[in-house]
């Protein structure tokens, strides 16, 4: 045993340490499949309902609206977990899911839950519930809020990327809501200013926290409601836009195989030497 206890030292502080460097991306990989999954359920939940079901859901959720006039941020635990009346809105599935958001410029396409509760915000994006539900409207301002830089999934670390005029989409029962990024703003996380209601207006933002690593602002990302049929041929102009792994992803899933490869060429080189020795 002892003969051999330095080899299974090394292999041990090898292991840990490529688990260490890839723990990140093959946590990522395993929550953008649970996203998947997630949002394959929820189409199938809204395939199975009726027009009749999306109108009477809707208007639940455009009387849950009538009821917000001001955009506020959390302040305790009641505002951050929502009553009744709004868990029970837009909530086909019964799993708090309200509809997932769709970002072609970054290749998102996450889940939106009900609530900002760390659990959620774990894996998906969560919606305020001091403020509009996103379901359109004039006199609405939904915010949708995600974490940065999370070691176990990107979910909003490229919000950053996202400029003034770019497309994002609301994906709600059968309908596909589209916005045009015409605000970017940093905030610190007591100014809501830029959260507000307009009467006229039908307002997503999303929310999230900034500088990477810092987190003491916030980076609000404001969309205005306009026509999908628009964006649609808007998009066509644009390059196709290939869904891959972030470079540093990329770099550690294509180094690893090789890391692997060497260690186990030291090894045999390793136990060669000590053959000749003896």
């Amino acid at each position: 045993m002892k003969k051999h206890l330095s080899t299974i030292i090394l292999i041990l502080v090898f292991l840990t340490g490529l688990g260490l460097i890839m723990y990140p991306t093959v946590s990522d990989l395993v929550n953008k499949a649970h996203q998947s999954v997630a949002i394959d359920s929820y189409e199938k939940k809204v395939s199975e309902m009726t027009k009749d079901d999306f109108h009477r859901i809707l208007e639940d959720a455009r009387l849950y609206n009538n009821t917000i006039t001001t955009n506020e941020f959390p302040r305790n635990s009641d505002d951050i977990e929502g009553n009744s009346e709004y868990t029970a809105a837009v909530n086909p599935s019964g799993n708090g899911m309200i509809g997932y958001l769709k970002i072609d410029v970054i290749s998102l396409k996450i889940p939106i839950y009900h609530t900002t509760r760390e659990a959620i915000l774990q894996k998906a994006v969560g919606h305020i519930p001091t403020t509009s539900l996103p379901v359109g409207g004039k006199g609405t301002h939904a915010v949708l809020t995600g974490h940065r830089g999370l070691p176990s999934a990107r979910l909003f670390t490229d919000l950053d990327k996202v400029r003034i005029g770019d497309i994002f989409y609301i994906y709600v029962l059968d309908d596909i809501l589209a916005y045009e990024v015409d605000r970017i703003t940093t905030v610190l996380p007591s100014e809501v200013n830029d959260l507000q209601i307009e009467p006229d207006e039908d307002y997503v933002s999303l929310v999230t926290c900034t500088p990477y690593g810092i987190n003491t602002h916030r980076l609000v990302v404001r969309g205005r409601r306009v026509p999908y049929e628009s964006t649609v041929e808007k998009q066509k102009t644009l390059e196709p836009i290939v869904e891959t792994l972030p470079k540093e992803q990329q770099a550690i899933l294509v180094v690893a195989p090789f890391l692997v490869i060497l260690f186990i060429f030291i090894l045999i080189v390793r136990k060669k030497r000590k053959g000749d020795a003896q």
